[in-house]
């Protein structure tokens, strides 16, 4: 039994890292914004993959506010929990609440369900930068790259990259760095994640979310962190309609690049 169930898991990890090698679309982070773009993805069609450093995909979305487990969602991404069967209670005019261990749950589970493979514990190092444009990532152990260790990277290409990394735009930060390049934002750089305003941050969390460079995209906080914007703090409507709105951008870039 021992060896079974060693070999079973072997077997069917490689198995589905093999599969995954080449993708339409392999997404940085497994917050809110990355969940809800691979799911929509995945119910597209598309090959789509997502690759989180934690243990546990979700994001800020687990911990609610201040550990107290519940978040506030606007009435203009309800139907996105609906389509998810994510439960909701109206509070306020324009608000529902929702418990955010059954949301966030849920919003892995729908992903994985659509057909998108979730990679957890996964860091990714650099990316591919090809003919100018994103093509792929470098990927390690999220152990190796916390302890420093000097273990070399595998390779996933990918037409086309979404960085859901949140408060840190790392993706962005780094394909700028080190090929040179100026990102779509007002000074050609990440600009930077100002101080919290919900209201502006929830609009410009959807308006920032775009593409910033050839084959490279940002969604949910790190759209507002290249593009210099908002934080929003435990409300999590932007979030979703961030993700939804980056996989449509990526899927119509596909199709035009057949």
């Amino acid at each position: 039994m021992e060896r079974v169930v060693s070999a079973g898991i072997i077997d069917s990890y490689f198995s589905k890292l093999k599969s995954n090698l080449s993708l339409d679309a392999a997404i940085v982070g497994g917050g809110p914004s990355g969940l809800v773009a691979a799911y929509y993805l995945a119910k597209m069609g598309r090959k789509v993959a997502l690759f989180e450093r934690k243990l546990a995909p979700g994001g800020g979305m687990w911990g609610g506010a201040m550990m107290f487990n519940q978040i506030m969602v606007q009435q203009e991404a309800v139907f996105i929990l609906d389509e998810l069967g994510i439960r909701h209670e109206p509070y306020g005019e324009g608000y529902c609440t929702v418990d955010s261990v059954h949301s966030t749950s849920a919003l892995i589970y729908k992903a994985t369900q659509a057909g998108a493979t979730v990679f957890n514990c996964f860091s990714v190092e650099d990316v591919v930068f090809q003919d100018n444009a994103v093509r792929g990532l470098v990927v390690n152990w999220a152990p190796v790259h916390r302890e420093g260790l000097h273990v070399d990277p595998l390779v996933i290409m990918a037409g086309a990259v979404l960085e859901g990394t949140g408060h840190d735009c790392e993706v962005c930060r780094l394909v700028a760095r080190k090929n040179g390049i100026r990102l779509d934002t007002p000074s050609g750089e990440v600009m930077g994640e100002r101080s919290l305003s919900i209201e502006l941050g929830e609009k410009t969390t959807v308006e920032n979310t775009k593409q910033v460079y050839p084959g490279l995209y940002v969604s949910g906080m790190a759209a507002n962190g290249v593009s210099g914007s908002f934080r929003m703090g435990p409300i999590f409507g932007g979030m979703l309609l961030s993700g939804k709105k980056a996989a449509e951008m990526i899927a119509a870039d596909l199709d035009r690049r057949k």
